[in-house]
């Protein structure tokens, strides 16, 4: 594909480095010279030093033959104009726009205003709600490294470590089957010491292995107890960070739960108190100690770092677990210290980049893919494709699993049909319609499950 992006930021770079990975044609804008050049050394990409929003720049991208625009510029107004720019100058097919105001996102006029015969963007993307939704299935799966939905949370797709405790550690996999008989699971990856396995029967769990295990929603808790001692809901959560997705967050939680939220600015602090209803908020730093003491962090389940701050975020959530903190999150941006805090004092370092990346992902994959969720900070990918077709113009449909040509280190862990999940085996056959889930452990073969999907002619 030819897809031209705005804005070189986080967003704009990180997509750009997962894009041009599989041999699309990307032309990357931004006022940044420097930002370009860094981005240009390293991907293999086309950069133009400009705005966005105007059409001479966007001519010499070459929009007038692209397939997509991608406007992640931190201007909301910038990103819509461009959007119209591309619709009415180039009839640019798919315009993607990332939109963070809650004055054109939670507005009234919102249909009317990108509706038909308003600002033509296809796509709207909101950073904020990505990540708050990341976090948010996070807290609903506690122990979780990572949560995935699929049709329609029907499934989901966690990743987890084993750890001393867990029925499954030092055990086969095929072992799961025993322990819960009556619950149809499946291993889709394994990571173990950074090298990617891809699951048997007779592989053997470690203790320390990050595991991605696919279930139907209704059981994939039971499932994560074989890993790990099944872990207690949390009930008291202490959020360090008021901005947007601080307060989504406290917004979303604190009719269930108790909820209290640190922010350092006395002005937006008081403006939070005024629009959250149940939440405590309390003005100060979150990595002062005597604070956190005070407001009992040995009792609290979950310390959540979440402001725009890697360095304060990193701070404080290893304050908060020294200090007797349950549980750990930390919103980290820059990968090298998610890398680094991994599995140390904090326990799950959360990439607002790739939360954010997953939501554009499954408008920029070819075929009918209806999700698309990055993983391992982008090296993996797992994919939810509708199968169409019959066995004579299509190479998955009317095929058993073991005689469909995946590409290496690829697998099809599951399926949803008429609304039934199927966890999937060697010998189960796929039908026209079917939701299959495909995980691919390099996200370089990526582009060939595309084309697997692909229908052949005689469909049409």
């Amino acid at each position: 594909m030819k897809i031209v992006i705005i804005g070189a930021g986080a967003v704009g770079g990180t997509l750009a480095e997962h894009l041009a990975r599989e041999a699309n044609d990307i032309t990357l804008i931004d006022l940044d010279e420097q930002l370009l050049g860094e981005l240009q050394d390293r991907l293999d990409i086309r950069t133009l030093p400009g705005s966005g929003a105007h059409p001479d720049v966007l001519y010499a991208a070459g929009i007038e033959d692209a397939d997509m625009l991608v406007a992640v510029t931190s201007s909301d107004e910038v990103n819509m104009i461009a959007c119209q720019v591309a619709a009415t100058l180039f009839k640019t097919p798919t315009k993607i726009a990332r939109i963070r105001s809650a004055s054109y996102i939670q507005s009234r006029y919102r249909e009317t205003l990108f509706g038909q015969n308003g600002i033509p963007v296809d796509v709207l993307i909101t950073p904020e709600q990505a990540v708050t939704d990341y976090i948010h299935r996070l807290i609903e799966r506690p122990g979780a490294l990572q949560v995935l939905d699929f049709a329609g949370r029907r499934i989901q797709l966690v990743g987890m470590r084993a750890e001393v405790g867990g029925r499954l550690v030092g055990e086969e996999l095929r072992e799961i089957q025993r322990h819960i008989p009556n619950i149809e699971t499946r291993a889709a990856a394994i990571y173990r010491r950074d090298r990617s396995l891809i699951p048997e029967g007779d592989t053997v769990i470690e203790e320390g292995d990050e595991v991605f295990f696919i279930a139907a929603a209704r059981d994939i808790r039971r499932v994560m107890a074989e890993l790990a001692p099944e872990a207690k809901p949390y009930q008291r959560i202490i959020i360090a960070g008021g901005g947007n997705i601080g307060h989504r967050l406290a917004s979303a939680l604190e009719q269930r739960l108790n909820v209290k939220v640190i922010e350092q600015s006395p002005p937006r602090g008081a403006r939070l108190a005024e629009l959250l209803n149940r939440a405590v908020v309390l003005i100060g730093r979150a990595d002062d100690r005597e604070l956190l003491l005070d407001e009992n962090i040995d009792k609290t389940d979950l310390f959540l770092a979440v402001t725009n701050d890697d360095k304060a975020n990193i701070m404080s959530s290893i304050l908060a677990k020294r200090l007797g903190a349950g549980k750990v999150m930390t919103l980290i941006s820059n990968p090298v210290y998610a890398d680094l805090v991994q599995g140390s004092e904090i326990d799950v370092a959360i990439s607002p980049q790739q939360a954010t990346t997953s939501a554009l992902l499954s408008h920029v994959r070819r075929g009918d893919t209806v999700n698309a969720h990055s993983l391992r900070r982008g090296a993996a990918e797992a994919l939810e494709i509708i199968a169409h077709g019959d066995a004579r113009n299509s190479r998955v449909v009317g095929r058993a699993i073991d005689q469909i040509k995946l590409p290496r280190g690829a697998t099809i862990p599951a399926l949803v049909r008429d609304g039934e999940v199927i966890i999937a085996h060697h010998d189960t056959v796929i039908e026209s319609n079917d939701h299959v889930i495909v995980f691919i452990l390099d996200k370089r073969y990526t582009r060939d499950v595309e084309k697997l999907f692909q229908v052949g002619l005689t469909f049409f």
